[in-house]
């Protein structure tokens, strides 16, 4: 599914090309180097959806955090009806990232404004959760 997008412009917003941008972190090529790289990547995983993206969420959530990976079925069965629009990046520290994400549904519009919590475990960033207002 993630090499579908190689030449489109990442979900993330960046303006770069998805193959340049997030699919190496999909992918596992590399790690994201700061908390907002991890955040964009993680909507851009949900924005192209599908289980490889359900995968790159669970693998980068921290372990104490995160939800059973038939909990995140169960999310991704709900989501399916939701189409990611756009991403737009408020502010952000260095272990946070406050956001909003614009979607759509078949009952209209909607967006998610979240301040979200990361942490480096292992020399790795993770989400560790979020508080959505």
């Amino acid at each position: 599914m993630f090499g579908d997008l190689a030449e489109s412009s990442c979900p993330c917003g960046t303006g770069l090309p998805y193959a340049a941008c997030c699919q190496p972190l999909h992918r596992g090529a590399r790690q994201a180097e700061t908390a907002v790289e991890l955040m964009r990547s993680r909507y851009a995983a949900y924005a192209v959806g599908g289980t490889a993206g359900r995968d790159y969420v669970f693998r980068t959530w921290h372990p104490r955090t995160r939800p059973a990976l038939d909990d995140l079925d169960a999310t991704e069965a709900t989501s399916r009806t939701l189409v990611w629009t756009g991403l737009t990046v408020h502010d952000h520290g260095d272990d946070w990232v406050e956001f909003t994400a614009r979607y759509d549904t078949p009952d209209g519009p909607g967006e998610l404004h979240e301040r979200s919590r990361f942490q480096r475990r292992a020399g790795r960033w993770t989400y560790v959760d979020g508080e959505v207002s």
